[in-house]
């Protein structure tokens, strides 16, 4: 089976993690897989065995994703997004995909229209066209625009036939957050968790902080620095990884004030390992580091990003407090105080009961439905 996925990160690194976990799978499973990444490269992403078509980068000038800019920091033009839109329909050309992957649009990625609906018209009238899916997280952020859920539903029923939902319906259901899921049932199909693969690390911490891509995890990074030295009789080993994104010039200064038994690194291939070994991890909530940490089965304090409005990663730390499979500590709320009080006060961890087999399961989906009539 040849496909071909699209995926566009435009602050942080998650959607393109997620992405390169499910790319991975297939090319396991013996398809041919081509990622078209649309973001900055990141080293890592994909991993071998998926062909690689770097786009040129667009990335939002800011946390309000109100202005796309290129590698340069000059917001993109029309001539621009023609050269990015033509090239994305060449590469459908060569490839001939019999599966067309689309990832977060229509749900999201709504600024990506001028290259995503020429590209999904051209591939509904190819010769033979191929099967188009929408690839989307459980759990979407909270839309208060009106019309905004009916020109969603407009596009799904022009162009996708199916929708591929990464998450556990016993934990979050599309519906929950894209109210109107109804309408279009027949196409959703739940995968499951994309979780990585089950690891462990050759490196051992007690503790693990991390703030996903980095752009926005300074404070996440100074509190746990700030709080390190009350617990390190407990916990003498501590790995902060800022990620990808994080500024050079804040890591150096950062790094010139560490507290003995604290290790400050930009970025863990072994990530997942190292959460196998660890005694607790301290991190935002985004989807990808909560699938690690379920995986890892460690106990858990998710501090969920929330600015801009953003909800997707406080819904979904509290839907895991409440199945008592991590500790949430607000971001408006977070100060070395109240994150000594959390560590201080965490309850025991209950099992993992989740479906975290969602890579794979993708594969086998979009296998048996290309092989349909």
């Amino acid at each position: 089976m040849k496909v071909l996925i699209y995926v566009q990160h435009l602050l942080g690194i998650g959607h393109l993690a997620r992405v390169s976990r499910i790319s991975a799978a297939l090319a396991r499973a013996g398809d041919d897989v081509t990622l078209l990444s649309g973001g900055a490269p990141v080293s890592g992403f994909p991993p071998s065995g998926v062909r690689l078509v770097q786009l040129p980068p667009i990335r939002a000038r800011d946390m309000s994703f109100s202005a796309l800019i290129d590698d340069d920091g000059n917001e993109i033009d029309d001539a621009f997004k023609a050269a990015r839109r033509d090239r994305l329909i060449a590469e459908f050309d060569a490839i001939r995909p019999d599966a067309l992957v689309i990832e977060a649009f229509p749900f999201g990625r709504r600024q990506m229209r001028f290259e995503l609906l020429p590209l999904l018209r051209h591939a509904r009238a190819a010769k033979r066209p191929p099967l188009i899916a929408s690839s989307v997280r459980d759990i979407l952020q909270e839309n208060r625009k009106a019309g905004r859920a009916e020109e969603t539903l407009g596009v799904l029923r022009d162009y996708f036939d199916l929708v591929l939902v990464h998450g556990d319906p016993a934990f979050a259901r599309l519906d929950e957050t894209f109210p109107e899921a109804g309408e279009i049932a027949e196409r959703i199909a739940y995968t499951g968790l994309v979780a990585g693969e089950a690891a462990i690390s050759a490196d051992r911490f007690d503790v693990v902080v991390s703030a996903g891509g980095g752009v926005v995890g300074r404070k996440l990074i100074e509190t746990a620095i700030a709080v390190a030295p009350q617990f390190l009789g407990r916990w003498p080993s501590w790995c902060i990884i800022t990620g990808p994104n994080f500024p050079a010039a804040e890591k150096q200064e950062l790094t010139a004030r560490l507290p003995r038994g604290v290790a400050l690194e930009t970025f863990r291939s072994d990530f997942p390992g190292l959460l196998a070994r660890a005694s607790l991890s301290i991190s935002q909530a985004g989807y990808n580091t909560v699938c690690d940490i379920l995986r890892a089965q460690c106990p858990a304090i998710l501090i969920p990003f929330a600015a801009g409005g953003e909800t997707e990663q406080t819904d979904r730390a509290r839907r895991l407090e409440a199945l008592e499979l991590a500790a949430m500590l607000r971001e408006d709320m977070l100060t070395p105080e109240s994150l000594s009080r959390t560590i201080a006060t965490m309850p025991q961890r209950s099992a993992v009961v989740l479906n975290l087999d969602g890579a794979a399961e993708t594969a086998r989906i979009l296998r048996r439905h290309v092989a349909e009539p």
